[in-house]
């Protein structure tokens, strides 16, 4: 049985560091990128979530794009992780565990507050 895409509202949330991390094995092209996302569990991308995440990305500088032939048609246009990239990788990697930690304490029943509750302020107040 195939697993249920992801929530719609969170591949929105986290598209771009996933497909940082895709294009970290070396350039790919958009359609190419939808699939593996699929394949992956996410779910289907449609095209219109997909390209204007691609397109931030270029224009943050996180990517560099290129036209390469195709063998079946016209040309493809690549994206491929610049230097910049790797680093902006790297910082949502860390944050991604941070809040994937705390996410999962609080979704799951067993997280540990660090702060008061409002509750708590009311009674000493």
């Amino acid at each position: 049985m195939a697993t249920p895409p992801v929530s719609t509202n969170l591949v929105r949330g986290l598209l771009e560091p996933c497909l940082l991390s895709l294009l970290e094995a070396g350039p790919d092209y958009g359609l190419s990128l939808s699939q593996r996302l699929e394949t992956s569990g996410i779910g289907p991308v449609p095209g219109g979530t997909l390209y204007p995440a691609l397109l931030r990305l270029d224009r943050r500088g996180l990517v560099t794009t290129s036209w390469r032939p195709s063998p079946s048609g016209p040309a493809r246009k690549y994206f491929e992780l610049t230097p910049l990239g790797t680093s902006e990788l790297a910082e949502r990697r860390r944050e991604w565990r941070r809040l994937s930690a705390a996410l999962g304490g609080v979704i799951e029943g067993n997280a540990q507050e660090t702060h008061t509750s409002a509750d708590e302020a009311e009674t000493r107040g």
